[in-house]
């Protein structure tokens, strides 16, 4: 069996990148509550305690199973305010993609923007990927802005491309190779 992923730690211009830990069940709580995150997400809603531990233990699970590197997003104060994964499914194909959510009462500081460089300048210096994707739904200017301040071009739009709590939803997808920052 392969070894588990390492997910390490990473600072992210005034934030702390780190690995998932069971006393995160506050803000798996909070963003249980957002309208949006359920739907793109495995976390649970309604919340629940047993549901909001194996929502961190599934974080794990996919170190534990090589197939990314979750991290949750910790404001200066020491608060964790969101999630930025680094998802390796096509790293065959050369290249992995980036998911990242902010919780409401955190939304408006930099800690998405801070979090999406971080990851890519690590995965391009460290992993030494190709390229990397991310996808966001065209109504979600904020999330597009965030993805374009780290140096993502946009390539196109992608008609019903993801499953979004019941129905599939269109996507533009963004881009970055190594070596273009």
């Amino acid at each position: 069996m392969k070894q588990s992923l390492d997910v390490p730690e990473l600072a992210a211009a005034g934030f702390l990148l780190r690995p998932w830990r069971l006393s995160d069940l506050p803000l798996v709580r909070e963003a249980s509550e957002d309208e949006y995150i359920p739907l793109i997400t495995t976390v649970p809603s309604p919340y629940s305690e047993p549901d909001g531990a194996a929502f961190v233990r599934r974080q794990w699970g996919r170190a534990t199973t090589r197939t990314g590197y979750p991290f949750v997003i910790v404001n200066s104060g020491g608060r964790p305010v969101g999630n930025v994964g680094l998802w390796l499914k096509g790293r065959a194909q050369g290249r992995a993609s980036l998911g990242y959510w902010v919780v409401r009462s955190a939304r408006g500081q930099g800690a998405a923007g801070a979090a999406v460089a971080a990851v890519t300048g690590w995965a391009f210096g460290e992993l030494r990927l190709p390229a990397l994707e991310l996808y966001v739904e065209p109504w979600n200017t904020a999330s597009a802005h965030t993805a374009e301040r780290a140096g993502f071009q946009r390539e196109g739009l992608l008609r019903e491309w993801q499953q979004v709590g019941t129905e599939r939803r269109d996507m533009f997808r963004y881009s970055l190779a190594n070596g273009e920052l």
